[in-house]
């Protein structure tokens, strides 16, 4: 990227308001969409329903905007291990973790995503973790564990809090993995759209095996609104957003673009309020602020143009 502190567009610049808020309200949407597609139907086979209908729309958008699909050896490889990680790893974990977490406290879990993502950038890439960033750090996750507090005293007797943080730990991992790898020389050389797409192929394909494995033969619903939710899942939460927050990232830089997930946090945080009945108490209101708060100071200080 050729950005520079100087030519970087603000978040009212024309062009990117109107994405960070899509982006935003779409993908704060999807953690509660999710809870309409576990349940009757194996969380396996919805994870494989919604990438089945998301591939070919993503090779679609590669095709429209011109991108060429050739992506040589070294792409295929690394499509296939951000495919796993992330279209089929982080998925299948964050349905599963939903089956036992309201949708705005799993949300808030995978926004901590920045803080793997530092670690294994250090480890894998080389990237300094400035002191700031270890701090706001350390005060989201405390907020984090507030919430967690307060999800385990309302849990219902028998609920596996627990198990659905353990869930979501791993898909956060998951989502890190592939999020740092993808920035490596050969990620850095390929149009995302044709990385995306590759990836979501290989990572479809894994979850079918997966589904197979684990729950048998696939589990097709007849409901309408359950395909209504994949639908929206599949083409606004995974073919839309993706290729409209990596254009943010290019306008703003990572450091930037990356207050959109704090966004999300509040948006999901709202809408299992609204239609989950998620039970405010004072605890989780100081677990959310710390969390906000200390997301905010992390990210400040990474470097936009990073």
């Amino acid at each position: 990227m050729n950005d520079s502190a100087n030519s970087t567009p603000g978040f009212l610049a024309p062009g990117v308001a109107l994405p960070f808020l899509l982006v935003a309200l779409i993908w704060g949407s999807t953690w509660f969409v999710i809870t309409g597609q576990i349940g009757d139907v194996p969380a396996s086979w919805s994870v494989a329903w919604r990438f089945v209908l998301a591939t070919p729309a993503m090779f679609l958008v590669a095709m429209v905007m011109r991108k060429s699909l050739r992506i040589g050896a070294a792409g295929h490889w690394l499509a296939l291990a951000v495919g796993v990680a992330q279209f089929c790893g982080n998925y299948n974990f964050v349905y599963r973790a939903e089956m036992h977490l309201t949708s705005g406290i799993v949300a808030v879990m995978i926004g901590l995503l920045l803080v793997p993502n530092a670690i294994l950038a250090r480890v894998l890439l080389g990237q300094p973790i400035t002191w700031r960033f270890g701090i706001g750090s350390m005060i989201a996750i405390a907020g984090l564990a507030l919430l967690l507090l307060h999800e385990a005293h309302e849990a219902p007797l028998g609920g596996k809090v627990l198990l659905g943080t353990v869930f979501a730990l791993i898909a956060m991992l998951c989502a890190s993995v592939s999020n740092v790898i993808q920035a490596n020389e050969t990620g850095k050389a390929l149009p995302m759209v044709s990385l995306l797409s590759w990836a979501m192929l290989y990572g479809t394909l894994a979850d079918v095996g997966i589904a197979w494995a684990t729950s048998g033969p696939p589990v097709i619903p007849h409901d309408p609104t359950y395909w209504l939710g994949t639908a929206y899942l599949a083409i606004l939460g995974s073919v839309v957003t993706f290729p409209l927050y990596y254009t943010l990232i290019r306008q703003l830089g990572a450091g930037k673009a990356a207050y959109n997930g704090v966004t999300v946090i509040i948006v999901a945080m709202l809408i299992s309020t609204v239609f989950e009945g998620y039970r405010w108490s004072l605890l989780a209101v100081a677990g959310a602020a710390l969390a906000t708060v200390g997301l905010v100071v992390a990210l400040r200080a990474r470097s936009p143009s990073r």
